[in-house]
């Protein structure tokens, strides 16, 4: 961020020294919040999200209100989101934590209205939430119509393993959030400055099928210092994680253990055709599919069928894996690191979302990916030339 007061003119060195000595340096911030109606004595906290474990927060700072303000100080070495929490209030504050001065008017009723003003990625936020306001509310609004117009069919097709049913289901409510993906599109491609853009372009990744190209062009586009930041070095790991599972590329060996603990790798696990499941005894998904892939398995095993089960269940999970294995008649090979969503095999194969699958042929290379139901068989009875 440039600085408000710059040098002006040699002549007026020392008074220009004297006013930014109380201005916030290049390389830290101030937070300064104002909070009406909030008693003295109460804690701010400043944290962010831990890394490794989703919904976990790490506490950063904490400092008092006193006399309705209270004020943060420190060194960021890049942007990042933070949080604000207030004692005794509900909710919190998210903004764009970098070096400058930062700003915070508090919403002492709804935190999540507060206003988070003064250095330009926090500008930026503030611009693309309210460019994504309405369209979030509308997305809202047709997702609730749709939940209830469709319950009772997504409720029968699930009692009846009507994997085809719920799939179908799964696509159009997806299709409902197109509009919001075709904004963050857009505002990447034309903010390749913001910060904002390296985090909404990461979020991409997740969505049901991204435009690879045009993530590409983006990243391209933003600038060096974005592309050094944590989420700029992720999506750059993330394309070129992709390139290496494409259709038609040797699956990335790897080896984790089994519920026995013993290492398997998927090399040794090769038949004349693999398919590799990303799953989790936690995703409902995943287990509504898994009656479909054990009628399969049973029927074309013997002709030449192996499958790789790779599990996203977290440390301490490990019975819920096994009793899920033992409880859908899972008996072909399994392994996992415990680690969530970020288990090595999960990120060499770029996966975002189970379940997710890779058919390999007989060399091991990738010939198809994320096929269900009759689709997967068929390319299995092609493969196994049944």
């Amino acid at each position: 961020m440039k600085l408000k007061m710059k040098k002006i003119l040699l002549l007026l060195s020392v008074t220009a020294l004297m006013v930014s000595c109380n201005k916030t340096g290049d390389n830290e911030y101030t937070i300064t919040g104002t909070v009406t109606g909030v008693e003295n004595g109460k804690t701010v906290i400043l944290q962010k999200q831990d890394e490794e474990i989703m919904g976990k927060m790490i506490p950063v700072d904490t400092v008092k209100v006193e006399n309705g303000k209270f004020e943060i100080k420190g060194t960021a070495t890049e942007p990042s989101i933070h949080f604000l929490k207030i004692e005794s209030k509900q909710g919190q504050i998210d903004f764009v934590l970098e070096n400058g001065d930062i700003k915070i008017a508090v919403d002492k009723d709804t935190l999540g209205k507060s206003k988070v003003t003064g250095t330009y990625n926090n500008e930026e936020l503030n611009k693309f939430k309210t460019e994504t306001q309405a369209i979030q509310k509308d997305i809202q609004k047709k997702a609730m119509a749709f939940e209830q117009s469709n319950m009772e069919k997504m409720t029968m097709a699930q009692q009846a393993k009507d994997t085809a049913v719920i799939n179908q289901l799964m696509k159009e409510y997806a299709k409902i959030q197109d509009p919001i993906i075709e904004k963050y599109y857009s505002y990447s491609e034309q903010n390749p400055k913001s910060f904002v853009s390296a985090l909404i372009t990461l979020s991409l990744f997740n969505t049901p099928k991204p435009d690879f190209v045009k993530i590409q062009k983006i990243y391209d586009g933003l600038t060096s210092e974005l592309k050094n930041t944590k989420p700029g070095k992720a999506i750059k790991e993330k394309l070129d994680n992709r390139l290496a599972v494409e259709i038609g590329k040797k699956a990335p060996d790897f080896s984790a253990k089994n519920p026995e603990g013993k290492t398997v790798s998927l090399k040794e696990s090769l038949g004349k055709v693999t398919i590799i499941d990303f799953w989790a005894s936690w995703c409902g998904p995943c287990r509504q599919e898994n009656p479909n892939v054990v009628a399969l398995y049973n029927e074309f095993h013997d002709k030449g069928l192996n499958i790789v089960g790779v599990s996203l269940d977290r440390e301490g999970e490990a019975e819920s894996w096994k009793k899920a294995i033992e409880a859908d008649k899972l008996t072909w090979t399994h392994v996992s690191n415990l680690k969530f969503w970020q288990d090595p095999i999960a990120k060499k194969y770029n996966i975002t979302s189970i379940p997710a699958t890779f058919i390999l042929d007989a060399s091991g290379k990738i010939v198809a990916k994320d096929l269900r139901g009759e689709e997967l068989k068929a390319k299995v009875k092609e493969l196994l030339g049944a």
